[in-house]
């Protein structure tokens, strides 16, 4: 069934007018405001007049609302059956038509009804005239793009003969919509007319009458407005504009003026008669009991005071004595006939109060100060410093602190202890001859600070130049302070649980001694500086031992290494250490492997947990796993950690472990949630290769982890650093990296230690809010000649020739000395893989510094275990003895199979004596 068309009202855009600067009475806010008073008060009116009249706009308003109400409905009601007759008459009118039968058989109804059907819907003033096949496809509609499409409201009741009509909401409107039957000769349906009109195109009798019923309305209202405007003005005449409400509430205003008020208040004429006096200007005053109507000259008040009253000028808190009595006086002058109103206070104990609460007040922002300033850091000294800083000028002229030595150095203070350091001073002046800073001091007994420091309590001494216990602890030091205008002191004790931190010492020189009240305060601010310097010191502690234990955990000095000359810097961060470390960690075959990670938080926690990475980390790396499966193994202990953590966890750490071989120059790198490295090239160019990253540590839910492979010219720079070198606050990555960059472009041909300095002078120019760590690496290759590889045919017979080859090579490297101890090693190693192993085999000897290293790769992955043989056994000694005769052997796995490597040590001595090895075995 078709549909009525949306109708979208357009809109149109205001342009928005900037409102023009003027003075606050004339905005735009403040005629909205005066708009919204004159309707509140049209809204609520005081007079009963105005209730009157607003009752009868009321009821006025009701009864118009009503009929128009009862209009629209049965004006809508109207409607709705006219509309709904409009559309049955022309769909049964056009259902009947000769004609349209046939045309709905036609071969083309659409040619021939569309035509029809628009004439009609045009002629009749309806919205749509539709006619549908008997399965409910369109072949006439007003919009052609509907013709052919299926109409899928139920039509069922018209095609059984029955006019079906439906009521419904539309865009425009609410409308009504007839569907009747086309039937054929034969009396077989044929097709279906359907016709809708909207309700709106036949409602017009309420638009008729409503200017009526709006007349009668406004003749109404303007006769209730005029008779309420008759009875308001006789009242207001009568009542000067006020209501039964406001004389009484201006009677008892009037009375507690006069009986009430704890201020007194005259009303003088233009002539300076008194007119009105309350009791409280009568006490003020000492009024005659007939003091009303006489001129003000008379009343026996003071000339100055009657001179001020009688003139009628305006005055605010001009003081006059009467009597006793110090009077604040305001006068404001009222009326158009030059009265004016004057009120009396009396202020005489209001100055001593005044005084004093100026100095409670200067008190409390004294306290308030230091609540604020004291204790913004975490270092000892400086807190002291900011004692000194508050109570300097507001509260003393001068201030010093001293504080016990294990207090400076984050250790718990015992006992009363007269020996401290001065740490903190300061003045309004730079020239007093008090003990500056860093001097120790050892107060005796008897000294007022001692004193204190025995008891636990501020002591007040008013005047130094009476003090003999305070002058007999240096007479001529205190000599010259007295000379120098020092005239009091308050010495308190800094305290915190019971145990004593230190003295603070408050002087005067150029404010008035100091007084007992003062006490307080001094006590209030020590204290909450002893809390500050007590939360200082116990950080201190907890820094010094993290800082301690995070420096044990770190390696200490880094091997000499034939592949790398390494470079590396540690910087704790500002507020305390974390969890980043580094490490160099040497490797079967002259290769090395470079660690670098980060553990989440700061503090003793994370610093314990690096430890426990670091000796996974040489675990993992004594079996020779590849970078990837070390991180896979780090990502499950740092979960099972999380796990276990009973208080606190990690929630994740990040690494990067590459393997470098000096053989072939192959670095393979692997890292999880870490920064990439850098690669500074011989030729001094920067670059930051492409390395898959994994998740951090601890998140990483077992995923894989990928790896890139590098190959690296000889004397290349691997750059491996953590995120707090590259990141800081105000400082995207982005732009770190940039930074890093700029500073490896300018350290070409520097040591690896230069290059740390050098970058971290570059990247760090403030202490960084988290810690750094560098490793820097330069790369070298082994020799060619260095290194020798035979294959392995897979015949014991070619064991002798191997080893002959073998022996050839050592004697070209002068190992002579060796060659008998390595042809029993390479000879074992050999035979295990002809006879257990698979092809291909292969030997590589490497000759390293102070070391020999003998590699025997084939194609199986299974290991050999060492064990020790029974005396009658015949075989099982091979591995013993190369175990015995070796510094070190093992096994690593390759994609292509195994790799058992034995290195000797060429020092002189290191072979050993088969002979006597093989007697302690027999």
């Amino acid at each position: 069934m078709g549909k009525l068309g949306r109708h979208v009202p357009a809109s149109r855009r205001g342009d928005h007018v900037q409102p023009k600067a003027g003075p606050p009475e004339s905005g735009p806010e403040a005629h909205r405001r005066s708009a919204g008073r004159r309707v509140r008060s049209l809204l609520t009116p005081r007079s009963v007049a105005g209730q009157v009249f607003l009752l009868q706009l009321a009821v006025v308003l009701l009864l118009i609302a009503t009929a128009v109400v009862v209009l629209v409905f049965q004006d809508r009601n109207r409607a709705i059956r006219e509309a709904g007759d409009r559309s049955l008459a022309v769909a049964q009118t056009f259902a009947n038509a000769p004609g349209t039968a046939a045309a709905m058989k036609s071969k083309d109804p659409t040619a021939a009804l569309q035509p029809h059907a628009e004439v009609v819907r045009k002629k009749t003033g309806v919205d749509y005239v539709v006619a549908l096949s008997p399965y409910g496809f369109r072949w006439t509609h007003p919009d052609p793009d509907q013709i052919g499409k299926h109409v899928s409201t139920s039509y069922g009741e018209a095609l059984g003969g029955q006019p079906h009509q439906t009521t419904f909401d539309s865009s425009l409107g609410k409308a009504v919509d007839s569907t009747v039957a086309v039937f054929d000769e034969k009396g077989t349906v044929v097709g279906l007319i359907t016709v809708g009109v909207t309700v709106d195109k036949v409602a017009n009798v309420v638009q008729n009458q409503l200017p009526v019923i709006f007349t009668a309305g406004g003749v109404a209202l303007l006769l209730a407005a005029g008779g309420s405007a008759l009875v308001s003005g006789r009242l207001r005449r009568q009542t000067a504009g006020l209501g039964p409400v406001e004389m009484t509430r201006m009677y008892e205003h009037h009375d507690a003026v006069l009986h009430a008020v704890r201020e007194g208040v005259i009303i003088l004429d233009g002539d300076g008669t008194l007119q009105l006096a309350n009791d409280e200007a009568r006490r003020l005053l000492a009024l005659p009991p007939e003091a009303e109507g006489r001129p003000v000259t008379a009343l026996g008040l003071s000339p100055a005071l009657a001179a001020l009253l009688g003139s009628g000028q305006a005055v605010t808190d001009q003081v006059f004595l009467a009597g006793d009595t110090l009077l604040a006086v305001n006068v404001r002058p009222v009326g158009p006939k030059g009265g004016s109103v004057a009120t009396l206070r009396d202020t005489t104990e209001l100055r001593a109060l005044a005084g004093r609460a100026d100095v409670a007040g200067g008190r409390l922002r004294l306290l308030y100060e230091a609540s604020t300033r004291i204790g913004t850091t975490l270092d000892v000294k400086r807190t002291a410093e900011e004692l000194a800083e508050v109570a300097v000028p507001r509260f003393a002229d001068f201030a010093t602190i001293e504080l016990v030595d294990p207090v400076l150095h984050g250790g718990e203070p015992t006992g009363s202890n007269m020996e401290m350091h001065r740490v903190a001073a300061a003045g309004i002046r730079d020239d007093a001859p008090l003990s500056p800073v860093g001097t120790r001091m050892h107060h005796v007994p008897g000294n007022p600070v001692a004193i204190g420091i025995v008891t636990g309590r501020p002591v007040l001494v008013e005047h130094l130049a009476t003090a003999d216990g305070w002058r007999a602890q240096d007479p001529v030091r205190t000599g010259r302070i007295i000379d120098y205008g020092i005239h009091s002191m308050i010495s308190v004790p800094l305290q915190a649980r019971g145990q004593l931190l230190g003295v603070v010492e408050f002087w005067r020189s150029e404010q008035d001694p100091f007084e007992p009240d003062d006490l307080s305060p001094a006590e209030e601010l020590a204290a909450r500086a002893a809390v500050c310097i007590d939360n200082a010191r116990r950080y201190t502690r907890e820094h010094i031992t993290a800082v301690t234990l995070q420096r044990s955990l770190l390696p200490g000095v880094l091997p000499e290494l034939s592949a790398l000359d390494v470079g590396h810097r540690y910087l704790p961060a500002q507020a305390g250490v974390g969890g980043d470390w580094y490490d160099v960690i040497p490797l079967p075959g002259a290769r090395v492997a470079l660690v670098v990670g980060d553990v989440v938080g700061h503090g003793l926690h994370a610093a314990a947990t690096m430890g426990r990475l670091r000796t996974a980390v040489h675990n993992f790396a004594a079996l020779d796993l590849p970078p990837e499966e070390i991180l896979g193994h780090l990502d499950d202990l740092i979960t099972r950690i999380d796990e276990d953590a009973a208080a606190e966890a990690i929630t994740g750490a990040t690494c990067l472990y590459a393997v470098y071989d000096p053989v072939t120059g192959r670095c393979v790198i692997a890292r999880a949630g870490h920064p990439g490295p850098a690669l500074v090239s011989p030729d001094g160019s920067v670059t930051f290769p492409d390395i898959p990253v994994a998740p951090p540590l601890g998140v990483g839910a077992g995923l894989p982890v990928e790896t890139a492979e590098l190959r690296l010219a000889a004397d290349s720079r691997l750059v491996l650093y953590t995120d707090g070198l590259v990141e800081a606050r105000g400082r995207d990555i982005d732009t770190g990296l940039g930074m890093l960059k700029d500073a490896l472009a300018h350290t070409d041909g520097t040591s690896p230690e230069d290059t740390c300095q050098a970058v971290l002078d570059a990247m760090l120019r403030t202490r960084s809010s988290d810690d750094v760590a560098l490793l820097v690496a330069r790369t070298r290759l082994l020799d060619p000649d260095q290194v020798a590889e035979w294959d392995v045919p897979e015949d014991p017979a070619a064991v002798s020739r191997i080893r002959a080859e073998a022996t050839r090579r050592l004697e070209a490297w002068g190992l002579g000395e060796a060659a008998f101890t390595t042809e029993l090693i390479l000879s074992e190693l050999v035979t295990n893989a002809i006879r257990y192993g698979g092809s291909p085999i292969s030997l590589r000897l490497l000759r390293d510094r102070d070391s020999l290293i003998c590699e025997v790769a084939d194609g199986t992955s299974t290991s050999p275990h060492l064990r020790r043989a029974a005396f009658t056994d015949e075989g099982g000694r091979g591995l013993f003895l190369v175990a015995q005769m070796s510094r070190r052997w093992g096994t690593r796995y390759t994609d292509r199979g195994k790799i058992i490597w034995a290195e000797q040590a060429l020092d002189a001595g290191a072979a050993g004596d088969l002979g006597s090895l093989l007697l302690a075995e027999l």
